[in-house]
């Protein structure tokens, strides 16, 4: 389901300098492998995402979910930054701003690069502080139609309107700390990037923990919101200027680069975000029943772990090797670079799945039941977790073939998709809630994305642009075996889980009891045996691992010796 002071920019390599002026070539500069790339940014993430985990644990001890109009204020409130943060940070720059800058950088060098981004942060705080004043002056008629299903209950509905209001500036902290994310991920930096959305849930779990009742629990969620986004945009402003990105404030300029920008951006922001804008509007409908939408933000926390660890990670590192072997006109390479993001999305999200569809209420009511969230609530959640969970592979998957497209500086074609996607989910939507009730939004939500999946994979192959190799099915059918022996173990866990709770006794750890112990011994039973079994089946190789995670030596490109080499810091 996210930038202070100026410091020096980078210097550039010594040794660069010395190759430069002797006219000697430059040493050849190692760069990262997707893989590797990856598992430093999904790293931090998973710092940020348990981090995350701890947040909500408190959060909705304070605020429960069905019993006060506190939480789905809250959960409202945060659906706003989830949504923009996913769109900017995850969506229209990975689409069009990062294929943009790494072009420039590469062919016209450091100041041109700067330039673009310098334009491209100016406009896009310009338009995102209007956005916010005009949201904010009007969020008592948009929540109108944001959440109809809150206008008999005066409470909750003037909450959610005030909690909004105070973390709407988070959008564009947000937006300009997207933008300059992605000056990093194209330079190949990805700790700063990978790190900064670390800082709001340090600064909300802070802010929430004194809190004394559930209405001021969350207003101190809301203005920790907004406190976070100004640091984080802080922060990675600073990692941008290390990095060597001399990027200066000026008035917008539309310029023909910036036109080209916003020309690719907006399609890219929807296709790259249809299952967060599919979940956004399945949250219109949650508004009908109460406790509906904090049920669905609970199994929505659980099914994001694996999409921001693995989608979001490996779509991040593909788009810029993808865009390099494209243009290189490599078909091989960008073969090779594809199956391998595909084959290991898929290695690490399938596993994830079979856990959210095999355990989902042991899962929910170990983890989250105590204080105002009662079992009941868990019950419900955990029916709208057993639907994310199998639509979990989809909603990666979409993450690591939106690059095949992005690359091509197609945005238009996901685009289009991703509006099918929406159109289905709320159609589907509409239909299943008031057939089989609110779990029936999370299943549309998952239908949705394999739909859009579809459309990708076919559209791929029709072009003759990309299609799984015969290993890659091979690999992804061993690793579905491996995950399927997983699951059932897991289920039988969740099974028989009074028996197992039972062999503890009454053991506690602080304060945790035999059923958080048992939960979390079970799941990491079975995060330890997956890759036993995986490597069993034949899904991934140890030999594969390891060359997937060494640095690859790369030729530097003409006028690229003054660019620091991508090095992570």
């Amino acid at each position: 389901m996210s930038s202070p002071a100026d410091p020096a920019p980078h210097a550039a390599s010594p040794t660069a300098d010395v190759a430069s002026s002797a006219g000697a070539p430059a040493p050849p500069a190692k760069k990262p492998g997707i893989l590797r790339s990856s598992l430093i940014y999904s790293g931090l993430t998973l710092i940020s995402r348990f981090l995350g985990l701890a947040r909500d644990l408190v959060i909705t001890a304070r605020l429960g979910a069905s019993l006060t109009p506190a939480a789905d204020a809250y959960n409202t409130m945060l659906a706003f930054p989830n949504l923009f943060r996913r769109i900017f940070a995850e969506g229209a720059f990975a689409a069009a701003f990062v294929p943009a800058y790494a072009r420039t950088l590469e062919k016209d060098g450091k100041e041109a690069a700067d330039r673009l981004a310098s334009d491209a942060l100016a406009t896009l705080a310009a338009t995102t502080i209007i956005l916010t004043v005009v949201f904010q002056l009007t969020m008592p008629w948009l929540m109108l139609g944001i959440n109809p299903g809150y206008v008999d209950d005066k409470a909750k509905f003037d909450l959610a309107v005030l909690l909004t209001q105070i973390s709407m500036p988070y959008l564009p902290c947000m937006a300009i700390g997207a933008l300059l994310s992605g000056i990093l991920n194209a330079r190949g930096r990805f700790i700063v990037s990978g790190a900064f959305p670390i800082l709001l849930n340090l600064v909300m779990l802070i802010a929430v923990l004194p809190a004394s009742d559930p209405i001021a629990g969350a207003k101190a969620a809301s203005v920790a919101v907004l406190i976070a986004g100004v640091l984080q945009a802080g922060v990675l402003w600073w990692g941008a200027r290390k990095a060597g990105a001399n990027i200066v404030l000026r008035w917008p300029r539309l310029t023909p680069e910036i036109k080209l920008l916003i020309t690719l951006a907006i399609p890219g922001a929807v296709s790259a975000s249809a299952t967060q804008i599919n979940i956004f509007i399945s949250s219109m409908l949650a508004s009908l029943q109460d406790g509906a939408r904090s049920w669905l933000a609970v199994a929505d926390r659980l099914y994001q772990l694996p999409l921001g660890l693995v989608g979001v990670a490996i779509g991040v590192a593909l788009l810029p090797k993808l865009s390099a072997s494209i243009q290189a006109g490599d078909h091989d390479d960008a073969q090779a670079a594809t199956d391998q993001a595909l084959i290991f999305a898929l290695a690490l999200t399938l596993p994830a799945a079979a856990a959210l569809v095999s355990m989902p209420f042991y899962l929910i009511d170990g983890l989250f039941t105590r204080g105002q969230f009662t079992v009941e609530d868990a019950r419900f959640t955990a029916q709208a977790l057993f639907h994310y969970g199998w639509g979990v592979p989809a909603f990666v998957l979409v993450r690591v073939l939106g690059p095949a497209f992005f690359a091509r500086q197609d945005t238009r074609s996901p685009m289009r998709f991703a509006l099918i996607s929406v159109g289905v989910n709320i159609i589907l939507g509409v239909a299943l809630f008031y057939t089989i009730g609110f779990q029936g939004i999370a299943a549309a939500t998952a239908i949705a994305a394999w739909i859009n999946v579809g459309q990708m994979l076919f559209t791929l192959a029709r072009r003759k642009h990309y299609a799984p190799s015969a290993n890659a099915w091979s690999r992804i059918i061993r690793v579905l075996l491996a995950c399927m022996v997983m699951g059932l173990a897991l289920a039988a866990a969740s099974h028989w889980r009074l028996v197992l709770e039972g062999l503890l006794g009454g053991l506690r750890l602080g304060g945790l009891g035999p059923k958080e112990i048992m939960v979390l011994l079970v799941s990491l039973a079975g995060g330890l045996s997956y890759p036993l079994l995986v490597l069993a089946f034949g899904g991934l190789k140890v030999s594969e691992i390891k060359a997937a995670l060494k640095r690859s030596p790369r030729q530097p490109k003409a006028g690229e010796a003054d660019v620091p080499p991508p090095t992570a810091f």
